[in-house]
């Protein structure tokens, strides 16, 4: 049996002029930002060590997407996110909701929630 892929999926688009938006986004409003997963496993310029470090413990396969991403290689359009997708068998379900991921405060908090999916 395959081990399913977990699809982490930030609420942002994908290149530089996007990515250069979200961190002055980050940096000058963070309160208002909407991309909680972003906020929580990102610093203002890289993924956090202690979040990769985690994924790499997980051991099974993992995508990081963006919004825009997810739509063009899954063909999802209308998922609220953040949220985290399991690939089984060719298909998508969603695994961890927004509410939930948007609940977590903290790195720990959201490890502690992929942890308990498990």
């Amino acid at each position: 049996m395959d081990t399913p892929t977990l699809i982490f999926v930030y609420n942002a688009d994908s290149g530089l002029v996007n990515t250069l938006l979200d961190i002055g986004h980050k940096i000058v409003s963070p309160k208002t930002y909407a991309c909680n997963l972003c906020a929580i496993t990102h610093s203002t310029f890289s993924m956090r060590d202690e979040w990769k470090n985690f994924v790499d413990e997980l051991k099974q396969p993992i995508e990081f997407l963006h919004r825009d991403e997810l739509a063009k290689l899954y063909g999802i359009h209308d998922a609220t996110l953040p949220a985290v997708f399991r690939k089984k068998n060719g298909g998508l379900e969603m695994w961890i909701s927004h509410e939930e991921i948007n609940r977590c405060h903290s790195l720990d908090d959201l490890k502690r929630l992929v942890e308990q999916k498990r």
